[in-house]
């Protein structure tokens, strides 16, 4: 019976053999991924509410903001916002009491006057609940991620959210359905759909310069090894306990590019997955060393962990396929790879040492020279680089592209503009961590990915970052 079972899997789509299985959990062998845990076992069988895509709000002329998470990002974003006129900081949250003071001094000398909400494991509420907020801006932990933007759009704020957006395919599910509901932006804050060259990529794939495209690929390779046992850093050790969830656990930094490229959920939507992780050869024994001598690590002796290397691959219903990597333990280079595959040709970065295009140009195969490089990067540069670009350098946050990233979603508020990140995005750039987890639990099975736009995205209108509007948010010195 249950080589029945495996076979007819196949055939019918994973979430109805979930529901007529009842099983609570996913693996067949007792594997560790349930369907709870994932929350895979109570997909709605919803309506569009409202198509968040394409949509604009009503301008906002001075943009209120609440900061919840001071630590690395939030501290990041605070630095980086009083370089925007038009806005204006009226809180600062964050459960360490020393972080949002800290945050609040350094804003007023800025010249803005913001509350601090700390103390309690919910005082950000305090924040959310505020009348005088039009964002609520979100730098916590993972797991808090999609609660906090859920309550804070239903108490009538847009949201940006930090990545990933949510870590079950419940709460993708939930952050949709109240965007929808309160016609509220929900935002992630994937800065890497604006880097330079992502940036490129995504106007020479508009102008057709790759012609169909094909395939694509995008990475997290990190080694932040170390800093996953830090205490002083990591807040509870947040991201070590993450790290037991065995996936693709940061899949948006490489997949929101690609994604974009690919028109996602905008002419195209992704179908289904398969994931493999290789074993874990370096978490368990460092957390096993450091539990003899500090008390604070026992409970993650002889805990299992993510494998070094996941491997996941997607394929979308008109047949393009994406590759993503992840990896953040291995003593490897970074690598954050964004590879553009088409009918004409070719884009990559990283690994290699320099950016490189194949155009398929008289080289045929081979990468371009630096001078057509050049000659390309000039020919194709975003209207976006061209208005901000060196002042962002300027302001910094990775070479820029926070800033940009920034500056562009508070430009997209001030003149009521669709963002170019929408919930949809937010969900399925998110839910592969959950469904990767279920598919490397279950011996690289595939998994449906789930229609955030219940089938809009077949007539949604691609992202246009063209600032063919709007542009006019000045940058303090």
């Amino acid at each position: 019976m249950i080589f029945w079972i495996v076979s007819k899997i196949s055939q019918m789509k994973k979430r109805e053999f979930l529901k007529i299985a009842g099983l609570g959990s996913i693996g067949l062998a007792g594997r560790d991924a349930t369907s709870a845990s994932l929350g895979l076992s109570n997909q709605p069988d919803s309506k569009q509410l409202f198509n968040m895509s394409g949509y604009a709000a009503p301008k906002i002329d001075t943009v209120r903001i609440g900061y919840i998470g001071m630590g690395n990002r939030g501290s990041g974003a605070i630095k980086r916002i009083v370089h925007l006129a038009n806005v204006q900081v009226k809180g600062v949250a964050d459960i360490v009491p020393e972080k949002a003071t800290n945050a609040k001094k350094q804003l007023m000398e800025a010249g803005h006057n913001p509350e601090s909400y700390s103390g309690s494991a919910d005082s950000w509420k305090k924040l959310c609940d505020r009348d005088d907020v039009d964002l609520i801006y979100i730098c916590t932990p993972w797991n808090l991620h999609a609660p906090m933007a859920i309550y804070a759009m239903e108490q009538g704020k847009h949201v940006a959210v930090e990545i990933p957006a949510a870590t079950t395919v419940d709460e993708c599910w939930k952050m949709v359905e109240v965007s929808e509901k309160t016609k509220k932006h929900c935002m992630m804050l994937e800065n890497c759909c604006y880097d330079f060259f992502e940036l490129l990529t995504l106007n020479m794939a508009r102008q057709g310069f790759f012609g169909e495209i094909v395939h694509v690929e995008g990475a997290y390779i990190h080694d932040i090894f170390d800093s996953l046992f830090q205490k002083d850093k990591r807040f509870e050790l947040w991201r070590l306990k993450e790290n037991q969830r065995n996936g693709n656990l940061y899949p948006t930094h490489g997949l929101g590019p690609v994604a974009q490229i690919l028109d996602i959920n905008r002419g195209d939507k992704m179908d289904y997955l398969v994931s493999t992780s290789s074993n874990d050869f370096m978490l368990q024994a460092k957390a096993n060393e450091l539990a003899v001598k500090d008390p604070d690590f026992k409970r993650f002796a002889g805990k299992s962990f993510r494998g070094n290397m996941n491997t996941t691959t997607i394929k979308t219903s008109k047949g393009k396929t994406i590759m993503l990597q992840h990896d953040v333990s291995s003593p490897r280079p970074y690598s954050r790879l964004h590879l553009i595959s088409g009918t004409k040709g070719a884009a990559q970065k990283y690994p290699l040492p320099e950016n490189e295009i194949s155009g398929r140009l008289a080289h045929g195969h081979e990468w371009v020279k630096d001078n057509e490089f050049k000659a390309l990067e000039q020919k194709y540069q975003p209207e976006i680089v061209k208005r901000v670009g060196e002042l962002a350098k300027k302001v910094g946050g990775h070479g820029g592209m926070d800033f940009l990233m920034d500056w562009r979603l508070i430009d997209c508020l001030r003149n009521g503009l669709p963002l170019d990140q929408d919930v949809y995005d937010a969900a399925s750039w998110s839910v592969i961590s959950p469904l990767s987890e279920w598919s490397v639990a279950n011996k690289s099975n595939s998994i449906d990915i789930p229609d955030f736009t219940n089938g809009s995205w077949k007539k949604n209108k691609p992202v246009d970052i063209t600032l063919k509007e709007g542009g006019n948010t000045e940058v303090k010195s």
